[in-house]
């Protein structure tokens, strides 16, 4: 976390403000926000079926991306305010917008896998 009044944190701003790929990364930035999305396009869209479909994820992990991805305006939360709680999640107009570009980047990280290494930090 960079703090608020750090010189990296205005640069980082500033770089939101005028480049929309250092503000789309920035959006999709955090694990599993990808991973959500791509359930939620396809039709994962109960909190225990995408719970289940990405292995490792946390429970609080799982509520907090959601939350996340709401408040960014990626996914619609419908609550059907029923007991037991009946909530699903689907994509936005915005998120919608952003399925082409995740099956590019997916067959771009397919390509060039075998030719890459990846460093976990």
């Amino acid at each position: 976390m960079i703090k608020a009044n750090s010189t990296n944190f205005e640069n980082q701003q500033i770089l939101e403000m005028s480049c929309g790929l250092s503000y789309a990364v920035e959006l999709l930035k955090g694990r599993w926000k990808v991973n959500i999305i791509w359930n939620l396009l396809h039709e994962v869209n109960r909190y225990g079926l995408i719970k289940r479909s990405i292995p490792g994820i946390s429970e609080k992990m799982l509520t907090q991306r959601l939350k996340d991805l709401e408040q960014d305006g990626l996914i619609i939360r419908k609550d059907f305010k029923t007991i037991p709680p009946h909530v699903e999640y689907y994509l936005s107009e915005s998120g919608k917008a952003l399925v082409p570009v995740l099956h590019k980047l997916c067959e771009w990280g397919t390509a060039v896998r075998p030719k890459t290494s990846l460093v976990v930090r």
